[in-house]
């Protein structure tokens, strides 16, 4: 097996006390490490300096989806016990997606029952009724209730922080899990690197001629599962909803047209813009991807990237790792260990030029 098929190539050592487990006091003082693919030169910065790393005729595609509150708590109607659980998307005829966890078995047709997560107006709450299981764990439910989805998540939802926070989501979480160009509802985790951003950097870089356009991709559940085979090429992606708007495309044409490059705000963008392009010519388009970035993938419309630092051995560092090369996207990861860099959701950025 090639070297860069095999998961563990993908693999590094990182202390827990570098996980990331509130946001910096201030978006944009988050540190930003950038990464030459050229010279592989790794140089140690704050993320307010982003502008002067970018060119006139430059374009700043961000994913401006909105992270809805996911997370359910509730009890189980026929035995009173716990459980958890997490929204995942709309279904046909009024039902939900959900996984979920609790003591014992769940079986179709029984019911959960949800409190509001404020703990005000306790005598309201929402029934659903589990109809079929699916793959991985999955149910199908029907909500008893005559508010919409957004609603009710509103109601009975609280925001969903990753499993590595290991501690529940607080009043700040609700502003600051969320990108400030946050639009479209529908993730149910944010598209972190998109966190940093703060006016006065938006404003810079528009001082500086760079442009930014939007495209929208629900950030699912599949983000955080592992990979569980050793060979890349055996992996099942999951499916993410995407839109890429006839208005962007534009935005992009004339980038390229003026020279500028095409700097993705995060694996999200990458995946909405490299889904589309995959499918031939860039245009407008929406649907679902699954998408696999993984070596020898050859970029068509990315030039340089703004992330986050992602989990060992998953398929967002995977993607970094082709966009620029494995041993220097490891060997910077190293550097950003050594120098006590914050990592994953609520860490610190990479810029990879």
């Amino acid at each position: 097996m090639n070297l860069l098929d095999r998961l563990d190539s993908y693999d590094y050592e990182l202390p827990e006390e570098l996980i990331a487990q509130v946001p910096a006091d201030r978006r944009d003082q988050s540190r930003m490490l950038v990464v030459n693919r050229q010279t592989g030169e790794i140089s140690h910065h704050t993320f307010s300096e982003l502008p002067e790393f970018l060119n006139r005729n430059d374009l700043l595609v961000v994913n401006n989806t909105r992270v809805v509150p996911a997370k359910l708590i509730g009890i189980r109607a026929s035995t009173g016990g716990k459980w958890e659980g997490l929204y995942l998307r709309d279904e046909i005829e009024g039902c939900w997606r959900i996984i979920g966890k609790t003591r014992g078995k769940l079986a179709a047709n029984e019911e959960i029952i949800l409190s509001p997560a404020s703990g005000e107006s306790a005598k309201d709450h929402l029934k659903l009724t589990l109809l079929k299981k699916c793959e991985g764990g999955e149910w199908i439910v029907r909500p008893q209730s005559n508010r919409s989805t957004l609603e009710s998540l509103a109601l009975f939802g609280t925001m969903p922080l990753p499993h590595y926070m290991q501690r529940e989501a607080e009043a700040k979480d609700f502003e600051r899990y969320q990108t400030m160009y946050a639009e479209h509802p529908g993730a149910v985790a944010a598209p972190t690197a998109g966190l940093h951003f703060t006016p006065e950097v938006l404003d810079e870089c528009h001082h500086r001629g760079v442009a930014r356009a939007g495209v929208t991709l629900h950030v699912g559940l599949g983000t955080f599962r592992p990979v569980k085979v050793d060979e890349l090429a055996k992996h099942q992606m999951h499916f993410e909803w995407c839109d890429l708007p006839a208005e962007t495309v534009e935005s992009i044409q004339a980038a390229k047209a003026n020279g500028g490059r095409v700097v993705a705000v995060g694996t999200t963008s990458v995946r909405t813009l490299e889904s589309v392009a995959s499918r031939g010519e860039l245009a407008a388009w929406q649907g679902e991807t699954n998408l696999f970035i993984r070596p020898p993938y050859k970029f068509k419309v990315v030039d340089a990237l703004l992330t986050n630092f992602h989990l060992p051995k998953s398929t967002l560092l995977v993607l970094v790792s082709t966009f620029a090369n494995r041993e220097l996207i490891l060997k910077a990861y190293q550097e950003a260990i050594d120098h006590r860099y914050r990592f994953f959701s609520y860490g610190d950025a990479m810029l990879i030029l």
